[in-house]
C-alpha cells in the first residue's frame, strides 16, 4: 500500500464517509474513490463494502487499521520534521505535557531554557497521557511530562515530583471556612473528581475504602482543569491535583485535602530515541522546575 493509499484508507476509517474523508484530505470525492479502488486492486481484497451508499469496513480492513494508523502517524511526524528542517529549525525541542504541568512546570522550565538558549525553537503541546505515549513512540515529541509514573517497557520514566490533591469550592461555600477538608466533610456534597480508572481516582478510591466508604463522584473528570467551570457554577466541590495554579482563578477557594494523597509527576522519554543536546537541556530545566513547584521525586523506572 502506497503512502497516499494509506492516507486515504486511514481517513476513511476515521470519518466513515467518502465526503468527510475527501474534505479532510482536500481532494475530490472521485479522486479519493479512485485511490481506494487502486489500493484494493493492489492488495487483492476489498477494504470496504458499499452498503446503501455508505462504505462499511470489511474484516480485513478492521484487522489492518491499527497498524495502518500507527504508520500513518509516523508519516505525519516525518512530514512535520522535514518541514522544520526545510525552514532551518533543526534546533527544535519537542515536548508534550498533560494540562496541569503544562500550566505550572512547563512555563517555569521554558522561562529558564529560553533565557539560556533563545535561538532554539520549542514546540510545546498539551495532551492526555495516552496521546503523550503515542507521540513519544512515533517520535513526534522526545519529551513527555505526565502525572503518572506507570512503567512502560519502551520508555524511561523518571519521577521528578509529586502534587498533593486539594479541594475546590465556590467562594462563600460552607467548607471555605475549614482549614482542611476530608471525606467526612464531603458526605453531603456533590463530588466532582477523577474517574476511578485514572491514577488519582484509584488513589482516592483506596483512601476512602480504608475509611469504610465507597468512591463514587457525581461528576467524573479526566483533567483537573475541567472541574473549574463546574465548581464556579456551584454544581459541587472538586477534589483535584494541586499542581494547577488554582489561586489565579476567580470565584473559587482552595483548601488542603486530607488524608494527604500525592500524585506523581514524571518525565517520559523513549528508550529507542536518544535525546539531542537541546532536549537534554530542556529535561534538566523540567527537573529543576518540578523540584521547585512539586518536590519529592528522584525515582527512575
Amino acid at each position: 500500500m502506497q503512502a497516499r493509499q494509506l492516507e486515504v484508507f486511514c481517513m476513511l476509517m476515521r470519518c466513515g464517509t467518502v465526503t468527510g474523508a475527501a474534505a479532510m484530505l482536500n481532494i475530490s470525492q472521485p479522486a479519493l474513490s479512485q485511490i481506494l479502488l487502486h489500493a484494493e486492486d493492489q492488495l487483492g481484497f476489498k477494504l470496504f463494502d458499499r452498503v446503501r451508499g455508505r462504505l462499511v469496513p470489511t474484516q480485513e480492513a478492521n484487522e489492518l487499521y491499527p497498524e495502518a494508523e500507527r504508520i500513518f502517524s509516523e508519516l505525519g511526524a516525518l512530514r512535520r520534521r522535514t518541514v522544520d528542517m526545510r525552514h532551518g529549525r533543526t534546533g527544535l525541542v519537542r515536548l508534550a505535557a498533560s494540562a496541569p504541568p503544562s500550566m505550572s512546570i512547563v512555563p517555569k522550565a521554558l522561562c529558564a531554557f529560553r533565557e539560556a538558549h533563545p535561538d532554539i525553537v520549542v514546540r510545546s503541546l498539551v495532551a492526555p497521557i495516552a496521546n503523550i505515549l503515542d507521540m513519544l513512540r512515533s517520535g513526534e515529541v522526545l519529551l513527555g511530562v505526565a502525572m503518572n509514573d506507570m512503567p512502560h517497557p519502551d520508555l524511561d520514566v523518571e519521577t521528578v515530583g509529586h502534587a498533593e490533591l486539594v479541594c475546590l469550592m465556590p467562594e462563600g461555600h460552607r467548607l471555605a471556612g475549614h482549614a482542611q477538608v476530608g471525606f467526612a466533610d464531603l458526605a453531603e456534597e456533590t463530588l466532582i473528581s477523577y474517574r476511578v480508572n485514572t491514577l488519582p481516582g484509584r488513589l482516592l478510591a483506596g483512601a476512602l475504602e480504608a475509611e469504610g466508604g465507597v468512591y463514587a463522584p457525581a461528576v467524573e473528570i479526566d483533567l483537573s482543569i475541567t472541574a473549574l467551570p463546574f465548581v464556579r457554577e456551584g454544581i459541587g466541590v472538586a477534589v483535584v491535583d494541586g499542581l494547577l495554579p488554582w489561586t489565579q482563578f476567580s470565584g473559587i477557594v482552595q483548601r488542603p485535602f486530607r488524608p494527604g494523597i500525592r500524585v506523581p509527576i514524571a518525565i517520559l522519554t523513549s528508550k529507542e530515541r536518544p535525546l539531542s543536546g537541546s532536549h537534554d537541556l530542556m529535561r534538566e530545566c523540567l527537573r529543576l522546575a518540578a523540584r521547585a513547584i512539586a518536590p519529592g521525586g528522584t525515582e527512575r523506572l
